[in-house]
């Protein structure tokens, strides 16, 4: 039996077809004789998780109903437990449990990782898992500075991984990143025009 490619996760008969009828479905062939797209964490993976504050969570329900959740923490919160397996720390959010619900009817799950201010992208896909009684889990994946608790832990594991072209991706930068120019940019005035008023 034909062993299949990672990228049919998403490379569905009906996703081919309509790549075969656009012209791209010979390139993308080529890269799945290649190897194709990723099974496992890479150290450039790592790397680009441990630089993120954010990620987009997409579940979906027993009837097909698709979910998306923005969720953020503290830098490197998506962590790397081994090399098929993420995992992050839930915090308390409006109460509503719509990706926990999904999660508990239907385990698969997609991962939109964004890079704003260096226009890069992510995709993960893969199934996953909600983790409440495990205290050491918790402790691992918690960030002891980070103001919000973890109420549970949602463990990922990892089917196929892609990086996507940087096309039509807005360069944004985070507050952080943008206050202290703002503030250097701000002590130069100052300085400028004192200058100003002692001639």
């Amino acid at each position: 039996m034909k062993r299949p490619n990672p990228s049919d996760i998403a490379f569905t008969p009906a996703v081919k077809a309509l790549q075969a009828a656009a012209g791209s479905r010979a390139s993308y062939a080529r890269m799945e004789k290649s190897g194709g797209w990723s099974t496992e964490v890479t150290p450039d993976l790592m790397g680009f998780l441990a630089g993120l504050d954010m990620f987009y969570l997409g579940t979906t329900n027993a009837a097909g109903q698709p979910y998306i959740q923005y969720r953020g923490g503290p830098k490197g919160f998506l962590k790397v437990l081994d090399p098929r397996t993420l995992a992050f720390a839930d915090f308390g959010g409006n109460r509503q449990f719509i990706s926990t619900g999904n999660l508990s009817e239907n385990p698969r799950v997609f991962i939109f990782l964004m890079d704003y201010a260096n226009r890069r992208r992510v995709k993960v896909w893969g199934s996953a898992r909600v983790v409440t009684d495990d205290p050491e889990l918790l402790a691992r994946l918690s960030d002891p500075s980070y103001e919000a608790q973890p109420e549970r832990a949602i463990v990922i594991t990892l089917e196929a991984w892609d990086a996507n072209c940087p096309q039509h991706i807005h360069p944004r930068l985070l507050e952080s990143e943008v206050v202290p120019l703002i503030e250097s940019l701000q002590e130069r005035i100052r300085v400028l025009e004192a200058r100003l008023g002692a001639g």
